[in-house]
């Protein structure tokens, strides 16, 4: 693997934060560092910039040790299954910047032990780790899989997909109440259209909804 030298994370500092790149300035809490270590997991992994304050400041960690010692801590028993994030220090203007780097995993979904000590799927959305949502779980344990997806289109599909021919959008209730559907069944079958990818699930800090691919 290179090794990073101080002008990458220049670079990296001058993009900003986004769905792969995260600063931290320092780390305090396991279970909230792990939410974004399972949105890396989940996503197609990420770096942790620790020493970097959030308006991209190199303020360097007080002593990286005790920085790795939080994120190992976090990775093995905060995050579900465990992570292995991998770890480099790279000195830049006098300072340590902590990178630790956390791979895409292939043991979808991955959960995070929330402060009310509940495990949470969350993914990563632009600069932010966000909660996912039942359906996208399902998407996530069923992309780990390797039996791949049967799909059976029945009149629920074909008014689904014509629906999306005419409209730009459309959320999991809107389509359930459409069709008078359950929430388990609507669950199903958007599962199913996301994972063949004749449709896209899209995630925001305010809704879900879903678009024809």
């Amino acid at each position: 693997m290179n090794r990073l030298k101080p002008y990458h994370i220049r670079q990296l500092i001058f993009e900003g934060e986004e769905v792969s790149l995260d600063f931290k300035k320092t780390i305090t809490s396991c279970s909230k560092i792990a939410k974004t270590m399972v949105a890396f997991a989940n996503n197609k992994g990420g770096r942790l910039l620790v020493g970097v304050s959030d308006n991209g400041d190199i303020k360097g960690v007080r002593s990286e040790d005790e920085e790795k010692y939080m994120l190992t801590k976090a990775a093995h028993f905060y995050c579900r299954p465990a992570l292995e994030p991998y770890f480099e220090e790279v000195y830049i203007e006098d300072k340590i910047v902590l990178v630790a780097e956390i791979k895409e995993s292939d043991t979808k979904p991955h959960y995070a032990l929330g402060e009310d000590n509940k495990w949470w799927v969350y993914i990563r959305v632009k600069d932010k780790s966000l909660l996912a949502s039942k359906i996208v779980v399902d998407v996530l344990k069923a992309s780990s899989r390797e039996d791949g997806v049967l799909i059976e289109y029945s009149g629920k599909e074909k008014a689904l997909l014509e629906y999306l021919e005419s409209n730009e959008r459309i959320t999991a209730s809107e389509y359930s109440k459409m069709l008078n559907l359950s929430r388990r069944r609507t669950r199903r079958i958007l599962v199913n259209l996301v994972l063949s990818g004749i449709i896209r699930v899209h995630t925001t800090e305010k809704e879900e909804f879903y678009t024809a691919s």
